[in-house]
């Protein structure tokens, strides 16, 4: 045998060689990655600006995002402070020490206290009782209301805009069952904008959570974890308060946490019917909210018993359909009246050919640097397991796993991006997907620095700019 010629390595040495690399070479993509967002949002605030100024075709004052440049300060300020440095310097560590169930609910009480003194930086009025009582919000019909089921029947002749007594943008803009919520808030007794958004915040702030379940069942309980302080300290809490949207990411996070139960554990009747029936909610909510068919597909290809509470979940996704088409509303018509009303609109002048990417440059905003790395990384992960990861999901490891349930989530928001029913406020609009993309920070090393990361942008976004919607 010729001695000079090189030997093949034995295949595990080879494979730990390549980890080496990768490992040497990953926080060099992440911030290649971050670095491209940053152009990104840099090339659409630039681009919509020469477009406002002269077309006047976006209708927002500070491209990508709906809102105004107004540095302030406000009551909020020292309490955001606070918890960005909590978490930062005490949340990775609790997030691996606290029980389980004790994890879960400080993940719902920080989010609370993280969302709500972001809102408070605005002033108690401006910034949480005022949001929902603006001209287009919830709120303002109430009184249309006294008599539910006979406006549910005439609901869709106020869609359109010429329509007599047109429903308010976001009244038309979304089922009944989002207004409907505020509706019976004031039935009892919890009247007001004041009420409205602490239930916007309080119910938004569990979405965390909802995600953690869902990623322990799925996943690994230390890749939910790794993620906890990142779902916590989102840049997207400057804009789940005070908005009903932060709601409706809540009632989806928890529907898919509920189907993840399902198809993992011990009591697929129970969990799975709740999961349907929150799936059928969210439909009734928000229409973009049915692209979370993608999200649960996902779900249903990573469950070990997949088909076992099949039937309790049609079951229950069958019930708020059939209660809203029992009581005169049709949500396929009143869909078709929407996409007229939509273009009849802001949304017909709106440019497609800015918004299909710009929309990418709020989404960034949202999520963070972190996730931005943390997506690099799922790709990555994604793309080792090759087709495997589609043939047998249920038999992956937990990264791929968790890259499967993010990419998923990723794939439904592009598909609200392409279909041009978002463009502009999707920093708002998306945050039920964004809640999806965010534990995929679990694959980043030094949470620590990446969390100050997340915090700085958060903080920064809500004292420079005055958003709104």
């Amino acid at each position: 045998m010729n001695r000079d010629l090189p030997q093949a390595l034995p295949p595990e040495l080879d494979r730990r060689q390549d980890r080496r690399r990768d490992r040497r070479r990953d926080p060099l993509l992440d911030l290649a990655a971050v670095l491209a967002a940053v152009l990104l949002v840099t090339a659409a605030a630039l681009v919509g600006t020469s477009i406002e100024r002269r077309h006047h075709s976006l209708f927002v004052r500070w491209p990508p995002l709906f809102a105004q440049w107004e540095p302030h300060l406000g009551p909020g300020t020292p309490a955001a402070l606070a918890v960005a440095v909590a978490v930062v310097a005490y949340g990775p560590l609790l997030a691996t020490r606290l029980p389980w169930r004790a994890l879960l609910w400080a993940s719902w009480g920080t989010a609370a206290a993280w969302t709500f003194s972001l809102a408070l930086v605005d002033g108690w009025q401006r910034g949480i009782a005022g949001r929902l009582t603006a001209t287009n919000e919830y709120l303002t019909v109430i009184d249309r209301f006294h008599d539910i089921p006979a406006t549910l029947r005439d609901f869709t002749h106020h869609i359109v805009s010429h329509s007599p007594a047109p429903w308010p943008a976001h009244i038309a803009g979304h089922p009944p069952g989002a207004t409907v919520t505020f509706v019976l808030l004031d039935r009892v007794g919890l009247a007001g904008g004041g009420w409205a958004g602490v239930w916007c915040i309080v119910a938004g702030a569990a979405a965390p959570a909802a995600v953690l379940v869902a990623v322990r069942a799925l996943a690994a309980e230390e890749l939910a974890r790794r993620a906890a302080p990142f779902l916590v300290l989102a840049p997207a809490a400057v804009w789940v308060g005070a908005s009903a949207d932060g709601y409706f990411a809540a009632v989806a996070a928890w529907a898919v946490a509920l189907l993840a139960l399902a198809v993992t554990g011990p009591r697929p009747r129970t969990t799975g019917l709740a999961a349907g029936l929150l799936l059928g909610l969210t439909a009734y909510l928000s229409y973009g909210l049915t692209l979370f068919a993608v999200i649960a597909a996902a779900v249903l290809l990573l469950g070990s018993r997949r088909l076992r509470p099949f039937p309790y979940v049609l079951a229950g996704l069958a019930v708020v359909p059939l209660l809203f088409t029992l009581l005169g509303f049709n949500w396929w018509e009143a869909y078709r009246l929407l996409v007229t009303r939509y273009y009849e609109g802001v949304g017909g002048v709106r440019p497609y050919g800015y918004w299909v990417w710009a929309n990418l440059a709020c989404t960034a905003l949202i999520v963070g640097p972190a996730t931005v790395a943390g997506l690099r990384r799922t790709v990555a992960t994604a793309g080792r397991e090759g087709p495997r990861a589609l043939r047998r999901p249920h038999t992956l490891s937990p990264e791929p796993r968790l890259a499967l349930l993010a990419l998923a989530a990723l794939l439904a928001l592009l598909a609200a991006d392409l279909s041009g029913m978002s463009k502009a406020e999707t920093e708002r609009i998306w945050l039920p997907f964004a809640m999806w993309l965010l534990p995929t920070c679990a694959f980043l090393p030094r949470p620590r620095a990446w969390l100050t990361a997340q915090a700085t942008l958060a903080l920064l976004l809500n004292h420079l700019l005055l958003t709104g919607w």
